[in-house]
């Protein structure tokens, strides 16, 4: 068999485990510099913060429920990218303006949060009913 063909008996490769936390929340420096340890302490500290911002219909928090999707770090602003758990949630704006404010807890300038267009699946936050 070449290198080329693959054995039609072979069992297929593993996946790789996933982590506690889904690794797309962290945005990576624009530069590609090296790992920032000050950096990733305020994305630790503003998904910190987010845990106290609670979806009211389900009673847990932002966090936990894996709406929260990307932390964007700038020097000058902070964006957080956020879905719902459904498209017209009733507490949307609430959550949003509570998402803004426990982020700026942490950092001293503005946070913008965008809502995205993406589908909340309950099996991200680990829930199956």
């Amino acid at each position: 068999m070449t290198d080329t063909q693959t054995d039609p008996n072979a069992a297929p490769a593993a996946a790789t485990p996933a982590s506690d936390a889904p690794s797309e929340v962290f945005d990576a420096s624009a530069d590609g510099a090296a790992f920032d340890p000050q950096r990733r302490a305020t994305e630790l500290a503003i998904l910190d913060a987010l845990r106290a911002v609670v979806d009211p219909e389900i009673g847990m928090n932002v966090v936990e429920l894996a709406l929260i999707k990307q932390i964007i770090l700038g020097p000058d602003s902070t964006e957080v990218k956020m879905i719902l758990t459904t498209p017209f949630c009733p507490y949307a704006g609430s959550m949003i303006q509570q998402v803004k404010d426990q982020a700026e807890s942490v950092v001293d300038h503005d946070v913008k949060v965008t809502l995205l267009a993406e589908r909340w699946d309950p099996r991200d936050a680990g829930l199956m009913w």
